[in-house]
């Protein structure tokens, strides 16, 4: 889709919100097994959604917008409850006891998720070679992945909870496109801060009820938590949630979308450069192997959307293709 552009953004603004985007979605995976070294997963995934909806909903308010509209709400909470709930508590959940860098990696193939699920566009998304060679070459980085995990469950060297959590990491980008592709088509035409701010704010309270079923509230003192989760957990909450992607919507606005969408090639790149360095992680070079042979595949996917050529030029009163458009591969953002 080509974006059409009132006026030139700024060139600082454009490189600070590509830093945010490529950055600090790379970032949350660090910063979560940061904050789960004192905050149980239901319980930080709640303060954290809950915190970032209602004070995104606040500024939704101040900004004018209609906030209480039943068909924005109940949109935007299934989708919350499929992207954020479901799938960013997989990540959350998983990273008690797998590495946040492997975690990454796993999710790194959510884009190709979107073109599997996304039905009413196989027709547009399943013509072009390289896409299906990208889904081909996708799915053998996640099983040489699963793969490894299985061998090492077998040898002894790796538990139950870790080979669950990894078929859950498979589970939690379906959940995600599921969600995206939901939201698309029931899209009430609110601004996105609104059903963001929705998204999160339902996600936020589906946690609650979970932490109980899990019993973290019998083992969860909050005079014991380190100032290093807390701080972890306001980075996710004003860094991850909301200016992130704030950032995102802004660049889907000003750029174009396929140029926004190289997120899904840096982030995982980021994470796994985080877990190494900072939080001493240990990568094979298998899964090393497995992480650019899934970029390697989502490049692919969306290679037939990339323009080599000269840019098409969208004249002002020529109306912009929205119905039918396919939607261009994403990002689990944790």
């Amino acid at each position: 889709m080509e974006t059409k552009v009132t006026g030139k953004p700024s060139t600082l603004l454009v490189v600070i919100a590509f830093a945010a985007v490529y950055v600090v979605w790379g970032s949350t995976y660090f910063f979560i097994q940061m904050a789960l070294h004192g905050i149980p997963p239901m319980i930080m995934g709640a303060i954290r959604f809950i915190a970032a909806g209602i004070l995104l909903l606040s500024w939704c308010y101040l900004k004018g917008d209609r906030i209480f509209d039943k068909a924005t709400i109940k949109a935007s909470g299934i989708s919350g409850l499929l992207t954020l709930f479901v799938a960013t508590g997989i990540v959350i959940w998983v990273e008690k006891f797998i590495p946040s860098a492997m975690v990454a990696i796993m999710v790194s193939a959510n884009p190709i998720w979107f073109v599997v699920l996304d039905r009413a566009n196989w027709k547009v998304n399943l013509k072009s070679r390289s896409t299906i060679w990208g889904l081909i070459i996708g799915f053998g980085g996640v099983v040489l992945l699963f793969g490894e995990a299985f061998s090492k469950s077998i040898a002894g060297g790796l538990d139950t909870k870790h080979l669950v959590g990894l078929l859950l990491l498979i589970v939690g980008p379906i959940a995600w496109s599921v969600g995206s592709l939901y939201s698309k088509k029931t899209a009430t035409g609110a601004p996105a801060r609104v059903n963001t701010s929705w998204q999160m704010l339902v996600a936020g309270i589906a946690f609650i009820p979970v932490g109980f079923i899990d019993n973290e509230y019998a083992t969860f003192h909050i005079s014991a938590v380190p100032l290093q989760a807390w701080m972890a957990v306001l980075y996710l909450i004003f860094f991850g949630s909301i200016a992130a992607f704030s950032a995102y919507v802004w660049l889907l606005q000003v750029r174009p979308a396929t140029q926004v969408s190289t997120h899904s090639y840096v982030n995982p790149v980021i994470a796994v450069l985080l877990g190494v360095l900072f939080a001493g992680e240990i990568i094979s070079w298998l899964q090393i192997i497995g992480l650019v042979i899934i970029l390697l595949s989502v490049l692919l996917v969306n290679l037939s959307k990339y323009s080599f050529g000269k840019p098409k030029v969208v004249k002002v009163d020529e109306p912009l293709p929205i119905k039918g458009e396919p939607v261009l591969p994403g990002k689990l953002c944790a």
